[in-house]
């Protein structure tokens, strides 16, 4: 079992894996895929670090104003 950094190759060889076969038991993954990492890891890396659709960068200015907007409207709750 794997710990630390994760390398470019695990990183696409899970992207490729779930590119074929989608999301599915994260506990048997790991083996699916040639990875010698835990199934909580897989899981963890594909939904903070490589799904396609993950948002990185600063807020835009509309999302800025929602913000501030809802901030003045409910507070620090």
């Amino acid at each position: 079992m794997n710990k630390g950094a994760w390398t470019k190759e695990e990183d696409q060889r899970l992207i490729d894996y779930i590119r074929n076969h989608g999301e599915g038991s994260w506990r048997s993954l790991p083996k699916s895929a040639g990875l010698l990492r835990c199934g909580k890891s897989c899981r963890l890396r594909w939904i903070n670090y490589l799904r396609p659709d993950l948002k990185r960068g600063n807020f835009t200015d509309g999302e800025e104003q929602i913000i501030v907007k809802l901030h003045s409207l409910f507070g620090n709750k």
